[in-house]
């Protein structure tokens, strides 16, 4: 991912063996003998196999390089409204729309299921799109990817609301 830290080893070539790389904004890393590396949403193990071609095409006979996650620059959802514990969650890599509502511990009595907005920001503009939380537990809607930099807001119903409050003041 984005701002993630590498180590990468080249077997019997020390100048080749980094133990820190950071991934730039963009996605990617420059690498000797290689030029520029797209690794995100790539594995350590795809990396590796990339590294070896790009280094045993022309510098190095079978080159064996292994390439581990040092850190992970982990990614940031913001899920608020009718939730249990609105707050700011860290996903890694991405994540689903029920996996962050989860992490907020599931709606509230007065939280509307039919009223859960993602909002993300694209190429400098906001975007929101309204999503069905019952539709998709029954499988009739896919359970939309959520990224790093998303905000999720669950909506209020009055009604539950009004009822709620009616309840707390009426003596049992």
């Amino acid at each position: 991912g984005v701002l993630d830290t590498l180590s990468i080893r080249v077997f019997q070539e020390p100048e080749l063996t980094f133990d820190e790389i950071t991934v730039n904004s963009a996605g990617t890393f420059n690498y000797p003998f290689v030029g520029e590396v797209a690794a995100e949403g790539k594995t350590p193990i795809e990396l590796s196999r990339e590294l070896e071609a790009g280094l045993g095409s022309r510098y190095i006979r079978n080159p064996q390089v292994v390439v581990g996650v040092v850190t992970s620059a982990a990614q940031r959802v913001v899920v608020d409204g009718q939730v249990v514990e609105p707050g700011v969650y860290e996903v890694a890599g991405t994540s689903s729309l029920m996996e962050s509502i989860a992490r907020a511990k599931g709606l509230t009595f007065t939280g509307v299921e039919d009223e859960v907005i993602v909002f993300r920001n694209v190429d400098g503009e906001r975007f929101g799109a309204v999503f069905d939380l019952r539709a998709i537990r029954e499988g009739r809607v896919a359970d939309p990817e959520i990224l790093g930099g998303d905000r999720i807001v669950v909506g209020y119903s009055a009604i539950r609301g009004g009822y709620q409050d009616f309840m707390r003041l009426v003596p049992l």
